[in-house]
């Protein structure tokens, strides 16, 4: 969690610098739900996320250093610095991937799913998705497939309120978690997702569901972004009220669990501020590297790519 929370205010720093082009969009104050939940599924099971997936990956196991360098479009990022913020992929941790266009990733985490089934090998995808694209009709054709076809996925809305500025209670109707039924797989809501072992706890059992060979679940976790929807940009900020956005900041994650540790006596006051100041070491680490390495050549833009040569050659 620490490691998400201090990457990404990193990168906000660095968006306001002008050292990352475009925006950036954060999970301050989500780290609960989304470590819990990567923590609730094995190395090698498949992962997909949304516009807000620097976390994402991080809590599967990404190195800091390419994910950062990702950001700024440098060649040593993860992706050759072709993704960047919003399409970023780590196929050594399972991330399949990350996508600007809302709800587009879930169908195809259904997909790896199916490839999982097909194959034997017993790996889970887990589709993280916002309460905007719960709305998304992808995502009930993904549901649909993977309850008849009884697919190994777990799909995780990360409720957070707002879909931009938009409150989810204008525009949703009823429980999301209660969405499942009608595709008759279970639905399940964490109503305190600052709680990164309530996340866990629900996770790992829609996952070792999947994995028995049950069939999909539908896991929604009540969550809230700390800053606005994106980093850099002039947006309104009037939408939220100031009462409930201070409630919410007194429930952080991240405070939250180093106050159980030290309750529960498993550890003392003194290493966790070491692993505090470990992390922010490395984040430090992570952005010097990333500062540091270079822009791609121009003529490596059609690799990977699947292109006409000729028009390649017309356009060198």
């Amino acid at each position: 969690m620490l490691r998400i929370r201090l990457f990404d205010e990193r990168a906000s720093k660095m968006v306001k610098r002008g050292q990352i082009p475009g925006t950036v969009h954060t999970s301050v104050g989500q780290e609960a739900q989304v470590v819990g939940a990567c923590m609730a599924v094995r190395a090698d099971d498949y992962m997909t996320g949304n516009h807000r997936s620097h976390g994402h990956p991080i809590g599967k196991g990404s190195a800091l250093g390419p994910l950062m360098a990702e950001l700024l479009g440098k060649a040593t990022g993860i992706c050759q610095g072709k993704g960047g913020s919003l399409h970023l992929a780590d196929f050594a941790v399972g991330s399949l991937g990350e996508s600007g266009i809302v709800g587009s990733s879930i169908p195809i985490a259904a997909g790896a799913a199916l490839s999982s089934k097909l194959l034997a090998q017993d790996r889970v995808a887990l589709a993280f998705f916002g309460d905007g694209a719960a709305n998304q009709g992808g995502l009930y054709e993904a549901m649909n497939l993977a309850g008849i076809w009884r697919l190994p996925v777990v799909f995780l809305c990360e409720n957070n309120q707002y879909a931009l500025s938009t409150p989810a209670a204008t525009v949703t109707s009823g429980r999301i978690a209660d969405r499942a039924h009608g595709f008759d797989i279970p639905g399940v809501r964490v109503d305190d997702g600052q709680d990164v072992l309530a996340v866990h706890d629900a996770v790992r059992e829609a996952a070792d569901r999947a994995r028995r060979g049950e069939g999909p679940s539908l896991v929604e976790v009540m969550t809230y972004r700390f800053h606005e929807h994106s980093e850099g940009l002039r947006l309104s900020t009037d939408y939220r009220d100031a009462a409930e956005r201070d409630a919410w900041l007194a429930r952080d994650p991240i405070t939250l669990f180093r106050e159980r540790l030290l309750a529960d006596g498993v550890a003392a006051a003194e290493a966790l501020d070491a692993l505090e100041a470990e992390v922010a070491d490395e984040v430090e680490a992570a952005a010097r590297f990333a500062l540091e390495s270079p822009l791609p050549e121009p003529e490596v833009a059609f690799a990977d790519l699947y292109t006409d040569p000729s028009a390649a050659e017309v356009a060198a």
